[in-house]
This record gives structure tokens, C-alpha cells and sequence, in this order.
């Protein structure tokens, strides 16, 4: 691994350890945790990792493979506000588990993710592998509901992104061979085999090329619309309700948004539309699943992809046309964004034996509309994982 390889020619030494997370993907279910829905995942075989020593000072230092800045601070004195760089989450990381404990080691480390990044949760699985690396330098010791906590804290408190459960949950809970099946208000979760007489899959990973940042996207104004919707369909119901970041469309039911949708702004009433549409489409992907129907789950993918586009609004036109292709494209299961859709990637469950054409066919496809991309475009095959070891 490189990052043991650039620790070494820094620190002039092994590292004590290398802490992993795994990326992960959400085939149904996504834009929707952060309003307390259900959703579907799995962790794959590709993740990050960091090569650290504890340090006796307090001082955390770290860089990373794909970053250019090292960042620098003591855990006793993280600053209060946000950089605006990579090291945001890892700072935030800090703060929250020094809330929760007293301890007096920082770690020297070096950073490196197996993919580009970009829609496969990069910024929680650096959080996750950062908080593991602290606390095994510390001998501190978290659940994995704790661990959960600990990053979403940090992304959301520090970084300021309204992001839910799903990535983090993904990243730990998931198990190879396993679809995760998680309820995002109750944290009770599922892990579903399919049956032995199913088809094999894999996951593949399509990067369009373009970069992103949750925090430079429009991920917080959609949150905020379907917040509002929420929000305003308690009052047409005339239920009791409180502070406005408390509102969540998990507490209306669907027969109430049927009947006072008419009312709400368009940009509202789509937000609302896919949220309600991605819970039933995860209760009947988890079903199709259980069966062994892959045809169905990759239906109910595709048509969360649609929903994401068209009632979400978002996906940059790379990877539109990219959501597009994978739907022309023979041996695909189903698929979509992966991430905000704003940039980043596009995964899909695909047929392992039709791999060499599914690839050859999408990279043709693609890199004829947006040839400006053919040095940045890339694709792999995943396998399903465990997550993150506690």
C-alpha cells in the first residue's frame, strides 16, 4: 500500500498500524435518510485506508495521497471553525470524540483512497478510518453506534452538511454477501442473503470524471425543500409541531402529502414525491431481494435513479447520460447516482459474466458525448464487504 509506503519515507519509520473503511453504494434509497426514511446498501472491496502512529504530544498530522495541504493541529486545541479543506472532517472527528472523552494522544498519518472521489461516501469513510486510528492510539474503545455518531457529528455540527445515517451506517453494519436493509429513524437494520439459486452480480462503479463537494452542491437547499414540505403538510394536518430543522417527512404519512400535495410549491411537493417514492421503492427492492429477484431490484434501482432526476433534480449531464447508458446496456441489472448526483459516479448491479462488453459499451457511449473526459473517466468492479472493523 502506498500510504505505508509514504509513511515510511516521512516519519523514517513503520506506523503502528493502518486503519480501513470501505467506500460504500446505495442502489434504492437514496436522498432520503436525512428525513429519517429507509434504505438499501452495501460496503465494497474498495475503501481507504491510513497509515498512523500515535504521538505522545497531542498533536494530529496528517496527509493524503490525493491532497496537496498537510494539515496540523493539537487535539486539545482543534479549531473551533471549519478550514474549508480536505482535513474539515477529521478536525470535526476531533472535537466530537474529545465531547465524549479525555485522552492525550494525536497520530501522524498518511491518507489513500483506493478511487477517485465522488459519490461513494469518501468523506465518511476518511472520518470513520480517522476516529478507529485516534481511538486505537488512545485505547479508547466505541460501539458501532457510537462510532456513527462520533462521524455524523463531524459532518454534520463541523462541516455543516445535512447528510443522514446512510453512509455511515453502510460502512460499518454492512456484511459481504449481504444487502443491507437499515430504518434510518429506528436504526434497526437487516442483513438479506439472497437465495442460493439466484443469479450472480457484482457492483460496478462508473466514474464520470468530474469532482464534487457536498458542501459546494445543492445537497443542503433539496434537504431544506423536502424539510419545508414536511413542514407544511404537519400544518395542513394540523398536527403539532415544533422548530423547523425538526420537521421530517417520516412523520407525515403518505395519504396526507396525496391529499394536500396540490398545495405546496412545485420545488416542495418534488422533493416530497421522491422521498415517499424511495421508501416504498426500498420496501419492495428489500422483498425482491429476499426472493432472489434481481430483475426486480434492478428495476426499482433505475426508477430511483429517474426519481432522482426528474422529483430530486439533481445529477450533473455527465452523469444523466450516464444513468442513461447503463439503462441501454445489456447485462445491467440496475442502477444510479451514486452520492448527491451532483458529480461524482454512477454504480449498478451487473451480470459478472457480460462485464468485458458491459464496460467496453458505456465507456464508448459515454466518451463519445464528453471526449474532453477520456483521461479522467474510469471504471471498476466491485465485490460486496464487511465494514469497518471496530
Amino acid at each position: 500500500m502506498r500510504c505505508e509506503e509514504v509513511f515510511r519515507s516521512i516519519y523514517r519509520r513503520d506506523p503502528d498500524d493502518v486503519s480501513f473503511c470501505p467506500y460504500r453504494v446505495c442502489p434504492i434509497g437514496a436522498h432520503s435518510d436525512h428525513n429519517f426514511g429507509k434504505v438499501t446498501g452495501f460496503a465494497i472491496d474498495r475503501g481507504l485506508r491510513i497509515a498512523y502512529s500515535a504521538k505522545k504530544n497531542g498533536v494530529v498530522e496528517t496527509s493524503s495521497l490525493q491532497f496537496e495541504k498537510r494539515a496540523q493541529w493539537h487535539i486539545d486545541m482543534t479549531p473551533a471553525v471549519k478550514d474549508g479543506d480536505w482535513a474539515d472532517y477529521l478536525r470535526g472527528a476531533t472535537l466530537a470524540l474529545k465531547r465524549r472523552f479525555n485522552f492525550g494522544y494525536g497520530v501522524c498519518g498518511v491518507i489513500e483512497g483506493e478511487l477517485p472521489i465522488g459519490g461513494l461516501s469518501s468523506s465518511a469513510a476518511v472520518t470513520i478510518s480517522f476516529i478507529l486510528a485516534l481511538c486505537r492510539a488512545n485505547g479508547l474503545t466505541l460501539s458501532a453506534r457510537e462510532l456513527i455518531e462520533v462521524a455524523l457529528e463531524a459532518e454534520r455540527g463541523y462541516v455543516g452538511v445535512s447528510v443522514g445515517k446512510l453512509d455511515q451506517s453502510c460502512e460499518i453494519f454492512s456484511r459481504k454477501g449481504r444487502l443491507l436493509y437499515l430504518d434510518t429513524l429506528t436504526d434497526e437494520y437487516e442483513l438479506i442473503s439472497l437465495p442460493s439459486s439466484s443469479p450472480d452480480y457484482r457492483i460496478a462503479v462508473f466514474f464520470s470524471g468530474l469532482e464534487h463537494s457536498l458542501v459546494g452542491s445543492k445537497f443542503n437547499k433539496r434537504v431544506d425543500e423536502l424539510r419545508a414540505g414536511a413542514y407544511a403538510l404537519q400544518a395542513y394536518m394540523g398536527a403539532e409541531y415544533g422548530k423547523f430543522e425538526d420537521a421530517a417527512a417520516r412523520y407525515v404519512p403518505r395519504d396526507v402529502f396525496d391529499r394536500y400535495k396540490s398545495r405546496l410549491p412545485d420545488a416542495w411537493r418534488r422533493r416530497c414525491e421522491h422521498w415517499y417514492g424511495e421508501y416504498e421503492r426500498v420496501e419492495r427492492g428489500a422483498d425482491a431481494w429476499r426472493r432472489g429477484d434481481l430483475e426486480e431490484f434492478g428495476r426499482l434501482s433505475f426508477e430511483s435513479g429517474w426519481s432522482s432526476i426528474h422529483n430530486w433534480e439533481s445529477g450533473a449531464p455527465e452523469q444523466i447520460r450516464l444513468y442513461e447508458i447503463m439503462r441501454e446496456t445489456p447485462g445491467v441489472y440496475g442502477g444510479r447516482f451514486a452520492g448527491a448526483g451532483f458529480k461524482g459516479c454512477c454504480v449498478a448491479l451487473v451480470d459478472p459474466g457480460r462485464w468485458g462488453e458491459i464496460e467496453s459499451r458505456v465507456k464508448s457511449a459515454y466518451l463519445r458525448d464528453f471526449p474532453q473526459l477520456s483521461e479522467k473517466y474510469s471504471s471498476c468492479l466491485c465485490e460486496s464487504a464487511d465494514g469497518a472493523v471496530i
